[in-house]
């Protein structure tokens, strides 16, 4: 085990998959020479070449297209969008081509391709650069959409799309990049996408959230704990698609009452899909109005108006104090 960052343990999946198989291959804008935007891939033009590596001119449609051939010629492309605001240029070939590859040849061909997009608020950058629109790859059939939260599940989560043979949408809180670290295994580890984790048992309330989202929830819950005397269950969902309706149903039945936590738009916003679900499996075990801690309808406000966009440990609190006294 060593400790490490989400940024590190990024750069460690990447060369494990680069030094296993010659058919991965890294593409993208500054990816090699300037080693990323935020350096996760660091180190990896040296030490694989420019032949793995590959600095692409900045048009994401031209690096999301050149991977699906890639895919088709038996590659397995990492493609990397410098920022997800950027990543609505390439949305013709993802959605056109990658995602309906396997529908279209009846799965004779495949995109074994990743899109990994830096997402989200909390470093108080401008407009494109904090989105967070992960709703709008969900709804694409014939795409995976995941979300790490810490170091460990973002290696883990990473090799196993780098090896999926389906196109996925890697969404990495850049919030998270170097915030905190944990313990990462010595020896390559995979997780199984579409799979939550339940990251803490309990009775009171089911609180879900994803990516970046999870500090305040994890922030809040010493407080709900000792001061208000609750036991929440948190649900770290890890992915979107697929979606873990199987524990969301089954925690909900549990504890009977839920708040959804993530920083997305609240209209037709992730939490939107999570609540339809809960209602269709678990509606006659609610005990309250199941709870929505988003951001607003508006795009991200810039540098100190940030911050009041964002959930944050208060409004979970609030949120989870509505439905337990309802």
């Amino acid at each position: 085990m060593a400790q490490m960052t989400m940024a590190k343990a990024l750069n460690l999946a990447m060369r494990e998959a680069l030094a296993e198989d010659p058919t991965v291959l890294i593409l993208g804008q500054d990816v090699g020479q300037d080693e990323g935007v935020f350096r996760i891939t660091e180190g990896l033009l040296k030490e694989f070449g420019p032949e793995r590596v590959i600095d692409f001119p900045v048009a994401e449609s031209a690096i999301a297209g050149v991977s699906v051939g890639l895919c088709i010629a038996g590659y397995k492309p990492i493609a990397e969008m410098q920022f997800s605001g950027f990543g609505y240029h390439a949305f013709h070939q993802i959605e056109n081509h990658a995602s309906r590859f396997r529908n279209r040849t009846r799965g004779r061909f495949t995109c074994p391709m990743v899109v990994r997009m830096p997402y989200g608020g909390g470093i108080r950058a401008i407009e494109h650069h904090s989105e967070s629109r992960e709703a709008i790859w969900a709804h694409l059939p014939g795409l995976k959409v995941v979300i790490p939260s810490g170091p460990r599940n973002a290696r883990a989560l990473l090799r196993a799309s780098i090896f999926d043979p389906d196109p996925v949408m890697f969404y990495e809180p850049k919030a998270s990049y170097r915030a905190f670290k944990e313990e990462v295994p010595d020896e390559p580890e995979t997780m199984e996408i579409g799979k939550a984790h339940v990251v803490r048992a309990g009775s009171d309330v089911t609180i879900i959230s994803y990516g970046a989202s999870m500090r305040p929830v994890l922030e809040a819950v010493d407080e709900l704990v000792d001061e208000y005397q609750l036991d929440p269950e948190i649900i770290d969902l890890l992915s979107l698609v697929p979606l873990d309706t199987e524990t969301i149903t089954a925690s909900v039945k549990k504890t009977g009452r839920c708040v959804v936590v993530h920083e997305a738009p609240r209209n037709c916003g992730p939490a939107a899909e999570i609540i339809a679900r809960i209602v269709e499996n678990a509606l006659e075990f609610l005990e309250a109005p199941i709870q929505r801690v988003t951001g607003y309808d508006l795009v991200l406000p810039f540098f100190n108006l940030e911050k009041p966009y964002m959930p944050d440990p208060t409004k979970v609190i609030t949120a989870v104090r509505e439905v337990v006294n309802y």
